[in-house]
């Protein structure tokens, strides 16, 4: 699966709009911002459909997965989104990365967590905010926003330091890069 892919996700009190471009997105948050019930919806949409009174639209089919049977559920499955709440143990493990990086599946995984075995972009990690779209409304608009904002030739980063986590290939990379560009360099 490739490319990008809105999905929204609506019931009467709350509203989910967003555009899934990579493989891996993070959704992180405080507790109560809206991760588990946004994979709620997805669950109960899946489960009765129409009757579950949640709206769910996207160009491809999305489900979720939970502890149970995970690994057969992902292999079995080619061309979904898959939604995976914080609490499911498998996250962390050196098999599921094996399995996502295997998958043609997009994962949109909600957690605190950090996730070692994975390798997703920084700019596929996005925060949850109440938006002020239905301010005067009942429903309630979770909006999604990046976390550490875009990087780009229009808005560059020009740190003073960079610290980089090893002392070996990442830190000579980076200190070689540094050295051209005046920019001091240091491993952790």
């Amino acid at each position: 699966m490739k490319g990008s892919h809105r999905v929204i996700v609506e019931s009467k009190k709350v509203k989910y709009d967003f555009v899934l471009k990579r493989n891996i997105t993070i959704l992180t948050g405080d507790s109560g911002s809206g991760k588990t019930v946004l994979i709620d919806l997805i669950r109960d949409y899946n489960r009765y459909g129409t009757d579950s009174g949640v709206f769910l639209s996207c160009d491809c089919e999305c489900k979720t997965i939970n502890n149970e049977d995970w690994e057969r559920q992902i292999e079995e499955t080619s061309g979904n989104i898959i939604f995976i709440d914080e609490g499911n143990r498998f996250l962390i493990s050196k098999r599921f990365a094996e399995l996502v990086k295997q998958s043609d599946n997009y994962f949109v995984l909600a957690t605190r967590e950090k996730l070692p075995t994975l390798s997703y972009s920084i700019n596929e990690i996005y925060g949850f905010r109440e938006s002020e779209k239905f301010r005067e409304a009942k429903q309630k608009y979770n909006e999604i926003y990046h976390l550490y904002g875009e990087i780009s030739e229009n808005n560059p980063v020009n740190p003073e330091y960079v610290i980089t986590e090893d002392s070996n290939s990442g830190y000579e990379f980076f200190e070689h890069l540094c050295t051209e560009k005046g920019i001091k360099c240091a491993s952790a």
